[in-house]
């Protein structure tokens, strides 16, 4: 029973523990906490407030290396929807050991993680479980990690909120997701930074992967007008049911709520996936030609080289050859593992099949007639 309490809680601190505490503080105004999750809040009230005099520290000694910090202006951001392949295509374009990226260690607490950088990641190798809570993935301090988990300890306007207030998502989702606001991407320029001065010495470029991002295409084409994108498709079905357990798993992980139904969460992740994909549809035009790879999942698991390989020729990264047995170990390296069967309650996995009789919901469209990205 210790050992389980012990891992819950590394899990929780890894997965949404370290908020800054006015971060936590503004979130209030957005959700009340319900009695049963006060543990869960205590976690995370507290991880944050220990280390807010060391974030202090950190602006100090980092503040003007952070303003003059000049990281590549053509990242490579893997975007898709959640559960579409994008952790797995993450892992493998991370194990080029040129390639810059959010790992654990950062994402955990980016406002100490620079300086206590040689204690964090021996800290997180002892602390952290050996897999995923949320689906077994093999997961360490130096794998990377999706940068809106960095972003959610330093501002209450990421899709986390939802995670973090499941009675709320939908709210949250627009507000966080198909919105953004300036305070938004003055953090996420500065993540951005904090990314490339922890894991960029001696790398040629920058890697970020966030499913969230794929309704933020004008916002990042704005930062960095020479992005390069992969997109990742799946069929919505196996997508959406994914990630309706993904965010049940969460709930009870980090939720400051309990979760609605599965019904319920079932209608609200259909609609957020509809308009995640309308959003991107409507700012695909912006992306130049040659700045976007689209790759189906089914491909990226059947020939996980080829399409890496293929992700390199198209957006002119020119180290193949040199990343190519890294990579290569990478997916030999997971080769072993098979994903559990996803099974929703048969009321849910109902209203689903339901829902996805609409006829707007399908894969995105392919590129454009007269476009070659």
């Amino acid at each position: 029973m210790l050992a389980r309490l012990f891992d819950d809680t590394s899990d929780r601190l890894v997965a949404g523990g370290c908020i800054r505490p006015d971060v936590l503080l503004k979130g209030f105004r957005y959700g009340t906490v319900a009695p049963q999750r006060l543990s869960v809040l205590l976690i995370i009230a507290v991880s944050g407030l220990v280390l807010e005099p060391t974030a202090w520290l950190q602006s100090l000694c980092f503040g003007r290396q952070l303003k003059r910090c000049r990281h590549p202006d053509n990242p490579i951001i893997v975007i898709g929807h959640w559960r579409s392949g994008t952790t797995y295509l993450h892992q493998l374009l991370a194990a080029d050991k040129q390639a810059a990226t959010a790992r654990n260690s950062l994402t955990i607490a980016p406002q100490v993680a620079l300086l206590l950088k040689p204690l964090l990641r021996p800290l997180l190798k002892r602390l952290m479980t050996a897999t995923r809570p949320i689906d077994a993935v093999c997961w360490g301090a130096d794998d990377p990690q999706e940068d809106e988990l960095g972003l959610a300890r330093l501002s209450i306007d990421t899709n986390m909120a939802g995670v973090a207030f499941p009675r709320d998502y939908s709210m949250h989702f627009r507000r966080c997701v198909l919105a953004t606001t300036s305070e938004f991407e003055r953090l996420l320029l500065q993540f951005t930074r904090l990314t490339w001065l922890d894991d960029g010495a001696g790398k040629t470029h920058l890697l970020i992967k966030n499913p969230a991002h794929m309704a933020r295409i004008p916002l990042l084409l704005r930062l960095f007008p020479r992005a390069r994108f992969v997109l990742l498709q799946r069929q919505p079905i196996d997508t959406i049911r994914s990630l309706v357990q993904v965010k049940q798993r969460l709930t009870e992980l980090i939720g400051l709520q309990p979760a609605p139904s599965a019904c319920v969460q079932v209608e609200e992740t259909f609609a957020a996936h509809e308009e995640l994909l309308q959003a991107f549809k409507a700012s695909r035009a912006l992306i130049p030609a040659g700045q976007l790879v689209e790759v189906s999942y089914d491909d990226l698991i059947h020939s996980p080289l080829h399409n890496v390989e293929r992700i390199y020729t198209r957006l002119g990264l020119k180290n193949w050859q040199q990343a190519r047995a890294s990579i290569a170990e990478r997916i030999q390296r997971g080769s072993g593992y098979r994903a559990a069967p996803v099974q929703l309650e048969p009321e849910a996995e109902q209203r689903l099949r339901e829902l996805l009789g609409s006829p707007s919901i399908a894969l995105i469209d392919q590129t454009q007639p007269g476009r070659k990205h």
